[in-house]
């Protein structure tokens, strides 16, 4: 009985040695997210400045949106603009639009300059710079939703070249295919895939930021000029 004991402890203690060798190995060969890019290729280097590209745009959009929502969300601009108006002292009204040099401050220049006109040709200007600043806002916005649509089509392309690469393989090897040129090729064109995926996921919930920003901006925009024709139209 007691031999039989050992024999066993024997067995399991080979076995936890072996189980131990092998995670051993498994972390001493696991890949890392930089080496799994590496195999990629030439088509991971194309997401990554991509991606790089989207980042930039996003960063420099999102400032200038905060900047311009920081702006038309301070109530004291068109506080200031209605003083004056009722005090009669449009020039320095004037003055205070010309100089605040946010996209509210240009609408509202730009419908002093019609002052004297039909209040339907302010509006009309009004509307018509108010197309030009959520113009300027998006300026390259677009550019981010097409790195969106352009990650995954390109990581299939990877998928593609990597399996025709390892076919070709295939091809020249004739009688003495490995197993090993089939797994490289098909490394590879995983290994885009991911990229392409995640890319196109990134890029997209920053183009969905930046137009939910740009929404907010333009609402602000059509509050405020509702705001400066209900002035224009209150009795001197």
């Amino acid at each position: 009985m007691i031999s039989k004991l050992l024999f066993i402890q024997g067995d399991m203690a080979t076995a936890i040695d072996t189980v131990e060798n092998t995670v051993a190995t498994a972390g001493a060969e696991r890949v890392t997210l930089w080496q799994m890019a590496l195999n990629g290729g030439w088509i991971m280097l194309v997401l990554a400045l991509l991606l790089v590209l989207a980042i930039y745009i996003f960063i420099e959009r999102y400032l200038t949106l905060n900047g311009a929502l920081k702006g038309e969300a301070d109530n004291r601009f068109m506080e200031q603009i209605r003083e004056y108006v009722h005090e009669g002292n449009v020039d320095e009204a004037r003055r205070l639009a010309k100089e605040t040099a946010t996209p509210l401050g240009r609408m509202i220049s730009k419908g002093f300059s019609r002052l004297g006109r039909p209040l339907p040709d302010i509006q009309a200007a009004i509307e018509n710079e108010g197309q030009l600043e959520v113009a300027r806002l998006e300026k390259h916005v677009s550019l981010v939703a097409t790195v969106a649509s352009l990650g995954p089509m390109i990581g299939f392309l990877g998928t593609v070249v990597g399996m025709i690469s390892a076919f070709q393989e295939m091809a020249y090897a004739g009688n003495n295919i490995d197993i090993q040129m089939l797994a490289s090729g098909i490394y590879t064109a995983m290994v885009t895939t991911v990229g392409g995926l995640i890319v196109g996921i990134i890029c997209y919930f920053l183009n969905n930021l930046l137009v939910s920003r740009i929404n907010k901006v333009v609402f602000e925009l059509e509050v405020r000029a509702n705001e400066f024709m209900d002035l224009l139209h209150e009795p001197a």
